[in-house]
């Protein structure tokens, strides 16, 4: 098997994201791979903010992983930079293959090395089987969030 490579991810690869958003019970209630424009005006949006950087995880040449990382810059913890980690997906097929631990650390490590402080994430409470997997990865769940739809 080949080498997996994490990289930026390019406007080409927004169907094979796309498709790995909407590859789940929840996802398939939101997304719409059939209409890529709004994805690819958000891309457009997101690529040029240098505070997002979108990933994909790579091997021979097929897209298997993405999640985006958004450096958020603030003034509390002393001035501190966070770091969110979300949309994290893994390709039905190589799930169990330790990919997604794999884009997770990566993830915390550009954190690093960008100064973040904290890295943080949600889970819909749903997913119980991704706590399990981010607690292993020495996340903790130490808040209760809130989302108001607009």
């Amino acid at each position: 098997m080949s080498e997996l490579s994490i990289r930026r991810a390019t406007f080409d690869d927004i169907p094979d994201i796309v498709a790995m958003l909407a590859d789940d019970p929840l996802g398939a209630q939101r997304e719409s791979p059939d209409d890529l424009e709004p994805y690819r005006a958000a891309f457009t949006e997101l690529d040029r903010d240098p505070h997002q950087v979108l990933v994909v995880a790579e091997r021979d040449g097929r897209v298997l992983g993405t999640l985006q990382l958004t450096l958020i810059p603030g003034l509390s913890r002393r001035g501190a930079t966070r770091s969110l980690i979300e949309g994290v997906r893994v390709h039905a097929d190589t799930r169990g293959e330790g990919l997604g631990e794999r884009l997770i650390r990566w993830a915390v490590e550009e954190s690093r090395r960008q100064g973040a402080v904290l890295v943080q994430l949600t889970s819909d409470a749903t997913r119980v089987d991704a706590h399990r997997f981010y607690e292993k990865l020495g996340f903790e769940a130490s808040h209760l969030g809130f989302k108001l739809p607009l």
